[in-house]
């Protein structure tokens, strides 16, 4: 019997609805994916990691609540494992993203001495690629001559299209010469696709390296890109559709970040 079926039988046993049953199960098979280890017990570390990438991928904080919920399940009444889980995600505030300077992108990249690494980084900020979508990016999925990238089932299971940028074609060309068009164009010192947690940890000792002060995360960057992009004078429907966001509320937040009208408001202190 797999983990997944001896999770179904014990919601069944306990009287659970289908929409549970289904939503545990859906979770904790994508916790298994994303993982891929020992599961007999709990790794924290682990954990953490996943849930960390639910919200890198924009999950909502009641999404990322019931992924946690669902492993806690299965350990405590499935696994009967004696680690707690002492695991809380709060619900996410309405503060406003933090977002790069272009200066600040700039002086980014220039702290950062592996090629590799750096065009990773000016790739994620350059097409706004979730973490995910950098992780599980493939050379085929590039097109250079139309300067363009197909993201596969991304946030929702939903395919889009983003823009690539040309000033990085000569590198990632480099980086990906002799691949094939299903390998991962960025991979591992171990072989295989990087992790989540490579990736977090690289944004910031790259950003602690460039001297930057401001809370930013990996997914700042994807920030960063939308903004600038309202700042260039795209339309907001098309920075939607860039972005992948199913509502247009979801990319409004950005014009909260860059408003045209308050920054031409000269101060009364003078």
């Amino acid at each position: 019997m797999t983990y997944l079926q001896e999770l179904e039988r014990e919601l069944k046993l306990r009287n659970y609805s289908r929409k549970t049953i289904n939503s545990y199960t859906s979770c904790l098979k994508k916790y298994f994916e994303a993982q891929r280890e020992d599961f007999e017990k709990p790794n924290l570390d682990s954990i953490k990691d996943f849930l960390l990438s639910l919200q890198d991928d924009d999950k909502s904080p009641q999404t990322i609540n019931l992924h946690l919920n669902a492993i806690k399940y299965f350990y405590r009444e499935v696994k009967h494992s004696a680690v707690k889980i002492d695991i809380k995600f709060a619900k996410r505030s309405k503060k406003l993203p933090v977002v790069l300077s272009r200066q600040d992108i700039q002086n980014l990249l220039d702290s950062i001495k592996n090629p590799k690494h750096k065009t990773l980084v000016a790739l994620a900020y350059g097409s706004g690629l979730r973490v995910s979508e950098v992780i599980n990016l493939r050379v085929g999925d590039i097109d250079f001559d139309n300067l363009s990238i197909h993201i596969k089932e991304a946030k929702g299971q939903k395919d889009r299209i983003t823009i690539f940028p040309e000033k990085i074609i000569d590198q990632l060309k480099v980086i990906t010469l002799g691949y094939t068009a299903r390998d991962f164009v960025f991979v591992s010192e171990r072989g295989g696709k990087m992790s989540t947690r490579s990736l977090q940890l690289l944004f910031a000792a790259a950003l602690k390296k460039s001297g930057i002060t401001k809370p930013a995360t990996f997914h700042s960057l994807r920030h960063s890109f939308a903004t600038h992009l309202l700042e260039n004078g795209v339309d907001i429907r098309y920075v939607q559709k860039i972005l992948g966001h199913e509502s247009i509320r979801t990319t409004q937040q950005y014009t909260q970040v860059t408003n045209p009208a308050i920054q031409n408001i000269k101060s009364p202190l003078c």
